[in-house]
């Protein structure tokens, strides 16, 4: 087609512009869906469903003042279905990869084959017509793999699973996409450990001086990547965050449901995210499930007001009844170095059936040392019985206990519950009985971290307070109607307990 030179120049300003300008570029670019594993190279391409929106057009213009900013730092948080992967993971990369010669890019996901997705993806924009014409390059004749691939003017993208350890690659920078795959590696101490590890051992020490990250997450836990580097007191706001990790992060907290004053799109709090395309009873089969709809939603895993314990359950008191039967628990460290706590609790069933905690110590220490302050608690309360769960720390240290309670002429019964690895689950018993407002907690100094440790329950940590209550609530439903007299002795309002920072 014969062009006028007056056509000719708009053209050139037409792409001059979209090489210039992120959002353009997004604009006159057809911007894939989701290739399936085995896509045909020279199919067409299956575009998105949508065009841009308005929180679409931010992702765009913040990716690019990161991507052109020295040591540059984003982090996006949206719902599910919100598309912030098709921009920030496949539109951006593409944009700064062929607007400039020789730079290199690396993607990292929860695992390779959501890597290779987002490759393929990007690997099809990059084959587009309206992007070669754009860009001036274009993908090499060599680049055939979805996770490794090279364009013309010396740029390369490779792509990979969080811990695949991309050794031996420099980038310019580095996209995480999806750290975690999904709820139960979310939820597991030692995934969230070994994803934090790979982000600085692995990725970072990837990264060129001066070169920029960009982390695109759906919340899934207090604890996750997001949340090691945010700030602790966090609690949903945008803009430029001094985070724990001493870098300025640019935080797009995109929520379901605008909770904040800071909202980067200018909504007020009430006001939805893109009403264009969701509708209210989208959000409503959500809502329903609360720790789905603060975590993934609203990127809030632990909401101030609880999870699964809510505040408003927590009643207190300040004199206990007669007539308490008293028990004792216990969630053991399996080593005192190894991040988790031993905790010891007590706790008094009055005859209505209520729950009383009574007395607390939490320590990282070795058995040397709790099962001293474990005896110190049952020579104080006279318990019933004493729970914990069994398992390693049964084997390893009960002949020891045995021994030191003959010692020190401390008399309780030493049950051992079965081993229930789901924590919610375990902990069922005692989330209703304080939903029913039937577990109250004296006026101490040990209650305020005890009380954070269940409100964050289960999506943060640690949790071993919450464990200890649970092998508490277990404790007397099998407890059932036994007593035992109690010595006559001074009640306490509050004991005292210990705390171990």
């Amino acid at each position: 087609m014969h062009l006028t030179p007056q056509q000719a120049a708009a053209i050139l300003l037409e792409r001059r512009t979209a090489r210039n300008d992120l959002v353009t570029f997004a604009s006159r670019v057809p911007v894939p869906g989701s290739p399936s594993e085995d896509a045909d190279e020279a199919a067409p391409i299956p575009l998105i469903e949508s065009q841009q929106a308005e929180h679409h057009k931010l992702i765009l213009r913040e990716l690019q003042a990161c991507m052109t900013k020295r040591h540059g730092r984003l982090m996006i948080m949206a719902p599910p279905g919100s598309a912030k992967s098709t921009y920030a993971t496949v539109v951006g990369p593409s944009w700064f990869l062929g607007r400039e010669a020789n730079r290199r890019v690396i993607l990292a996901s929860y695992g390779s084959d959501l890597a290779g997705r987002h490759g393929r993806r990007t690997r099809q924009l990059l084959r587009a017509p309206e992007t070669t014409g754009i860009l001036q390059c274009e993908l090499s004749a060599e680049s055939r793999s979805a996770t490794e691939f090279a364009l013309t003017n010396g740029s390369e993208y490779i792509a990979g699973g969080m811990m695949s350890g991309m050794t031996g690659n420099r980038a310019h920078g580095i996209v995480i996409d999806d750290p975690i795959k999904g709820r139960e590696q979310a939820d597991s101490q030692t995934v969230r450990d070994k994803t934090f590890a790979a982000y600085e051992d692995d990725l970072l020490t990837r990264l060129i001086p001066g070169g920029w990250v960009v982390i695109i997450n759906t919340r899934w836990h207090e604890d996750d990547l997001c949340g090691r580097i945010l700030p602790e007191n966090w609690s949903g706001e945008s803009g430029d965050i001094e985070c724990r990790d001493g870098n300025v992060w640019r935080v797009l907290c995109l929520q379901a449901e605008c909770q904040t004053n800071t909202d980067p799109l200018g909504r007020k709090p009430g006001e939805m995210l893109w009403t264009e395309w969701f509708d209210a009873k989208h959000w409503a089969q959500f809502r329903l499930n609360r720790r789905t709809w603060s975590s993934l939603y609203q990127q809030i895993p632990a909401p101030a007001e609880g999870i699964l314990f809510r505040k408003d359950d927590m009643g207190t008191y300040d004199k206990v009844p007669d007539g308490l039967r008293i028990i004792g628990g216990s969630d053991y460290a399996v080593t005192p170095d190894g991040g988790d706590w031993t905790e010891h609790g007590i706790m008094g069933i009055a005859p209505d059936g209520t729950w009383y905690l009574l007395d607390w110590w939490r320590g990282q220490v070795g058995p040397e040392e709790w099962i001293e302050r474990k005896i110190d608690m049952m020579v104080r309360w006279s318990p019933l019985a004493w729970f914990g769960e069994a398992g390693p720390i049964r084997r390893s240290t009960e002949g020891r206990l045995r021994a030191r309670m003959i010692d020190r002429a401390a008399k309780c019964r030493i049950e051992w519950l079965p081993s229930i690895q789901d924590k919610a689950t375990r902990a069922q018993s005692a989330i209703a009985q304080a939903g029913m407002g039937r577990l109250l907690w004296p006026r101490a100094a040990w209650v305020a971290e005890l009380q954070r440790q269940c409100l964050v329950f289960p999506a943060g940590s640690p949790d071993d307070g919450v464990d200890t209550i649970s092998i508490l609530a277990r404790g007397a439903d099998t407890l059932g109607k036994a007593t035992k007299p109690t010595p006559q002795r001074p009640r306490p309002h509050a004991a005292p307990g210990g705390w171990m920072g």
